[in-house]
């Protein structure tokens, strides 16, 4: 199961993910970030995956939906510190050709 923790302010969204993002929890980690852009209405979104310790595909598909959204508005998307396993399910995917991935956590909020 995925868990899906929301914060900001001032045009930024940090999510931050943490436990399994498989097929099982794709759905609805993908319905409560979906609320949180709603809410939050950012330019800017950090998904911080330092908590996550697996990732399948799904991720992938669920970063896109992310991705397309924010682009939508005129917003960007970034990447943190993925761990092992999520990290190579992201180089395999080839995403960092769209969505900028950094090793590490910046900003004041973590």
């Amino acid at each position: 199961m995925v868990n899906v923790t929301a914060s900001g302010g001032d045009g930024r969204l940090r999510l931050s993910l943490s436990g399994e993002l498989d097929h099982h929890s794709a759905r609805d980690g993908m319905t409560r970030i979906g609320r949180a852009l709603d809410d939050y209405m950012p330019r800017e979104c950090v998904i911080d995956m330092s908590g996550l310790s697996f990732m399948d595909s799904s991720g992938i598909a669920l970063i896109l939906r992310v991705y397309r959204r924010m682009r939508e508005c005129g917003g960007r998307l970034l990447i943190e510190a993925p761990q092992n396993q999520p990290r190579r399910v992201l180089d395999a995917s080839g995403i960092d050709r769209v969505v900028k991935i950094q090793d590490t956590v910046k900003g004041a909020d973590k």
